[in-house]
């Protein structure tokens, strides 16, 4: 059996239902049963096969609603993989830190290129770094209070995931000043994350190896899976960059939060409209299991 689960950024209507039940009729896969996860915002469609038809069908069907279909075995997960930049918190810090250097425009364009796939994020990652080379230290933890934010949803999910019995682990390809900071804000068990090489007060323009990019994301999943007992089925992974595709791919349920096309692509569900809530009535949670503070 699968599970459709729209889910909106506004409202989902009684209309909206109904075209959807129609949709996966001509599909030839009509839903056995249907319920909502939350009235108005999210609503879940049971049903036994076809679950590529179903989802050309409902994906981008109704404007402003996100689809997510799955198993319906498995579907509150035991893990929970997540990248950081423009994932768990709204900036990539890379970029604002070389605001501080007077060079965002010429790291940013870098970072979009990475983020895309167009450059490997290794080579990227290096190039990038040796631009900040010479910058006060004291700039990371001013560009944390500064400029860092929480992703909406965020903390309802990771929290409400581990009141739940899941592990929640920050694997990012950004730094560990922040990624530290950020892990504990939000409640993750653990976080992974690049060291920027320091001396005398100031950023050297190196990055500590091995780095964390796409692969060691993906290792960070399988092994802590592996730790903790947990088939891949039982892990939910979620990114928006290229880097993030082999531990998307990886996951037993892979998402892509407001991603870049190729992760995007890659992904078993993508989010472009709500915040990362829509993970938590992806997994069955109604707001009244919530956990948000």
């Amino acid at each position: 059996m699968f599970i459709a689960t729209l889910i909106a950024a506004d409202r989902l209507s009684s209309g909206d239902i109904s075209l959807a039940q129609d949709a996966m009729a001509a599909a030839g896969a009509a839903p056995s049963s249907y319920q909502w996860v939350e009235p108005d915002k999210a609503h879940d469609f049971f049903f036994a096969e076809r679950p590529e038809e179903v989802r050309g069908t409902l994906e981008g069907l109704i404007e402003g609603v996100d689809l997510v279909l799955q198993p319906e075995a498995g579907r509150r997960k035991k893990l929970l993989i997540a990248d950081m930049d423009s994932t768990m918190i709204t900036v990539e810090c890379i970029d604002e830190l070389a605001d501080y250097a007077g060079l965002k425009a010429e790291v940013a364009a870098v970072t979009e290129r990475a983020m895309r796939g167009e450059l490997a994020f290794e080579e990227a990652l290096t190039e990038r770094v040796a631009l900040l080379r010479g910058l006060d230290d004291a700039i990371l933890d001013r560009c944390h209070a500064e400029r860092v934010r929480i992703m909406s949803g965020a903390i309802p999910l990771v929290r409400t995931m581990k009141r739940n019995g899941a592990y929640c682990l920050l694997v990012s390809g950004g730094f560990t000043r922040f990624a530290d900071k950020v892990a504990t804000e939000i409640g993750f068990d653990r976080a992974i994350s690049n060291r920027l090489g320091i001396e005398d007060g100031k950023l050297q323009g190196i990055v500590a190896l091995p780095i964390v990019g796409a692969q060691a994301k993906r290792q960070a999943l399988v092994d802590t899976a592996e730790q903790r007992g947990l088939s891949l089925d039982q892990c939910l992974a979620v990114g928006d960059g290229a880097n993030d595709i082999p531990m998307l791919e990886a996951a037993g349920l892979g998402i892509a939060y407001h991603a870049k096309p190729a992760a995007a692509a890659a992904a078993d569900a993508r989010i472009e409209h709500s915040d990362l809530g829509a993970l938590l009535y992806a997994q069955g949670y109604p707001k009244r299991e919530w956990q948000i503070d």
